[in-house]
C-alpha cells in the first residue's frame, strides 16, 4: 500500500478482509534446546488462535510464560518448530529474505524499553522505517508530520529522545510502528515500564489508533488491569500452552482456570482480604456467618443485591468488600457479603441472587 494513502483507506482495506483472520496460529510450537542437557525447553505448546481484523487481542501470562514467543514469531523473528503462523493469509513460516522483510513493513512494533535511537531527533526516529522502505523525503515528511500530530507530539518534532519523558518516547515508538501503515501492531509489555497515569494516556492512544485506521492490535503483558481496559479479546498463556481464552467480559465474568482467576481478581475486587481469608472455614460454624460471593453481570450486574437481600428476604447482610466497574463498556460488580450461617438462610440468599439472574456461591463461613 502506498505510503500516503489516506487513514480511511486503510480503515476499509481492514473492514473488506474482515471474513477471514489477520492472524491464525495453528498448532504452534517452538523449543529451544535446554544450556547444557539433552532436553528441549518449550517455549509455546500447539498454540491455537485465531484474531479478527480490527480487534485488539491481548495475551496475558507470567514471566517465562511464552508470550514473547508468541508475539515473535507473528513477524518471522523466530521460527516455530511446528505448526503454522498466518498473517493476512500468508504464512510466515514460509518467508524468507524480501519476503519477511515485505512482512515486517505489515507488521508494526511497539517495545517495552522504546528502542528509539538517542542520535536522532523525533521526527528522524519516526522517518528511519521510511527511509529503510526507500521512501522519498518529501512524501517521508508528510507521512511523519501526519503521524505526530496524531500521537500529540507535533511540538516535539525536533527533540531528541533524551529530552522526553517516558510516555512521550513510547508516543514517539507508536508513531515509528505505525509509519508503514502496517496492518498489523504488536505491543511487547509496551506500558510496563510507565507510571499508571502515563499508562492510561497510551492505552487510550491505541484504542484511538485502532478506531481511526482498524489495524489489528496484538498486545502482551502481565497486567489485566491492561486488558481490562483496552482489549476486545483475551488469550491466557501458562507454559507455553492457552489455557484460557475469549472475549474479556466472558473470561472477567467466568475465569475456569487458577491462573486467569487470579488475573482477574488482581483488579476485579473478587480476592478475598488476606485477613478474612486465615478466618474462613470450610464447614458451618454455630452462630457464625457464611460468606458469599455474588456476581453482577449483564443486564443484572446493577440490580439492588443488598437491598433485596436485607429488606425483601429479610436478612441481615454484612459487605466485606466489593466494587461496580465497567469492561468492554458493560457493567461488571463483585461483591463479598456474609448472611447468617444457618443453612435455611444461606439457601434462600442464593436462591434469590439465582432469581436476579446472578451467580454466587458460599466461599465459607466464619464465626
Amino acid at each position: 500500500m502506498n505510503v500516503l494513502a489516506s487513514i480511511e483507506a486503510v480503515s476499509a482495506a481492514t473492514a473488506a478482509s474482515a471474513e477471514a483472520p489477520a492472524i491464525r496460529f495453528d498448532a504452534v510450537s517452538k523449543t529451544y534446546p535446554a544450556r547444557g542437557r539433552d532436553a528441549q525447553v518449550s517455549a509455546l505448546d500447539r498454540v491455537s488462535l485465531a484474531v479478527a481484523p480490527g480487534q485488539i487481542y491481548g495475551v496475558i501470562g507470567r514471566s517465562g510464560a511464552g508470550k514473547s514467543t508468541l508475539l515473535r514469531v507473528i513477524n518471522g523473528l523466530e521460527k516455530p518448530s511446528a505448526g503454522r503462523v498466518l498473517v493476512d493469509g500468508t504464512d510466515v513460516v514460509t518467508l524468507d529474505g524480501g519476503g519477511l522483510r515485505a512482512l515486517r513493513r505489515r507488521v508494526g512494533m511497539i517495545f517495552q524499553h522504546f528502542n528509539l535511537l538517542s542520535s536522532r531527533t523525533v521526527f528522524d526516529n519516526v522517518a528511519f522505517p521510511l527511509e529503510l522502505a526507500g521512501v522519498r523525503r518529501g512524501a517521508m515528511a508528510a507521512r511523519v508530520d501526519q503521524l505526530l500530530d496524531l500521537v500529540g507530539l507535533a511540538d516535539k518534532r525536533g527533540r531528541y529522545p533524551a529530552e522526553l519523558s517516558g510516555g512521550e518516547k513510547q508516543r514517539v515508538g507508536i508513531a515509528r510502528a505505525l509509519a508503514t501503515e502496517p496492518n498489523v501492531l504488536l505491543s511487547d509489555e509496551a506500558t510496563s515500564a510507565l507510571d499508571p497515569e502515563t499508562t492510561r494516556s497510551i492505552l487510550d492512544l491505541l484504542a484511538r489508533v485502532n478506531a481511526l485506521t482498524g489495524v489489528t492490535i496484538v498486545l502482551i503483558t502481565h497486567e489485566m488491569q491492561v486488558i481490562k481496559e483496552i482489549a476486545d479479546r483475551v488469550a491466557v498463556i501458562e507454559r507455553g500452552r492457552i489455557i484460557e481464552e475469549g472475549p474479556v467480559y466472558d473470561v472477567f465474568a467466568r475465569p475456569r482456570t487458577a491462573t486467569a482467576k487470579s488475573f482477574v481478581a488482581s483488579v476485579t475486587g473478587s480476592s478475598v482480604p488476606a485477613d478474612l481469608a486465615e478466618e474462613l472455614s470450610t464447614q458451618p460454624i454455630t452462630g457464625g456467618r457464611a460468606v458469599l460471593r455474588v456476581l453482577l453481570t449483564g443486564a443484572q450486574a446493577t440490580a439492588p443485591i443488598i437491598s433485596r437481600l436485607s429488606r425483601g428476604a429479610d436478612i441481615d447482610v454484612q459487605v466485606l468488600a466489593g466494587q461496580v466497574d465497567r469492561i468492554g463498556g458493560a457493567p461488571f460488580g463483585n461483591f463479598l457479603l456474609a448472611v447468617p450461617g444457618r443453612a435455611e438462610v444461606v439457601a434462600a440468599a442464593l436462591a434469590l441472587v439465582r432469581e436476579l439472574g446472578l451467580t454466587g456461591e458460599v466461599l465459607g463461613y466464619v464465626a
